[in-house]
């Protein structure tokens, strides 16, 4: 693989650590890293069930490296824009789910990253922004589809009108994170989580990357549809019948067991 300086890759096992390093710019995204991201995603090793996405320094990613701007024209900025969706594409409908670990900024383009990730994990630092609105542009990485299904569309709104940080605490209630950790233990609960994800049946895993946002996004009836389909699908696989088999013979812990 072409993985740039600024992303380190690490595979532990079964799952596939992946840190965004530009800690001396904040983690801030060039075009190397989101396309380096892009590659990562689309070229998963065989053997891995789950990836963790975290960022090297005091932030996960203070969001697009402005220092790297260039004008473009109309056809050249759609075109950008479009890299971006391709690439965060590669992380949403990928092979393997992926846990986010945030921590310090997790703004901008930062933000857009992380909310293609499928769990996210915060640190007590984590404060979350979209400063677009004050700098005149408009989030172009997929954030406009992706953030107003985790927090609402008036959220999201709220905060590019007004720059409105949001801090750790808050975003757990409004919906950016689903996990608030200590301070440095966001990657130890990253790869708690990881390993818990491998261990679910291929096809659930991938039901849920892959069927249950299309669910979402569709009609009432084509949705039911679609759960049915898939739903019958993954009950069908030999590693399902297994697992009901162990549950109703005792051989599977309850819910609630640990």
């Amino acid at each position: 693989m072409n993985i740039p300086e600024s992303l380190i890759v690490e595979q532990q096992d079964e799952i596939l650590l992946v840190k965004i390093n530009r800690p001396k710019k904040r983690n801030a995204i060039n075009d190397e890293l989101i396309l380096g991201l892009e590659t990562v995603f689309s070229t998963i090793p065989k053997g891995v069930k789950c990836a963790v996405l975290y960022g090297e320094g005091q932030h996960f990613s203070a969001g697009l490296d402005l220092s790297e701007l260039r004008e473009r024209d109309i056809v050249e900025g759609l075109q950008h824009s479009r890299m971006w969706h391709r690439a965060l594409e590669k992380i949403q409908f990928g092979t393997v789910p992926v846990v986010a670990v945030i921590h310090g900024a997790c703004v901008g383009g930062g933000l857009e990253i992380a909310s293609a990730c499928h769990i996210r994990v915060a640190e007590q630092s984590t404060f979350y922004a979209l400063p677009e609105g004050q700098r005149g542009i408009f989030v172009g990485g997929g954030a406009s589809v992706r953030l107003p299904k985790l927090i609402g569309v008036a959220r999201m709104a709220d905060m590019m009108f007004t720059g409105r940080v949001i801090s750790a605490e808050e975003g757990i209630l409004m919906g950016f994170s689903q996990y608030l950790v200590s301070e440095n233990k966001g990657l130890e609960k990253g790869i708690e989580l990881a390993k818990k994800i491998s261990l679910n049946a291929e096809m659930t895993n991938y039901a849920l990357m892959h069927v249950l946002p299309r669910i979402v996004d569709s009609g009432a009836s084509e949705g039911l549809m679609m759960e049915s389909l898939i739903s019958t699908i993954a009950a069908s696989s030999p590693e399902a019948k297994k697992r009901l088999g162990d549950f109703l013979e005792g051989r599977a812990k309850k819910v609630g067991e640990d």
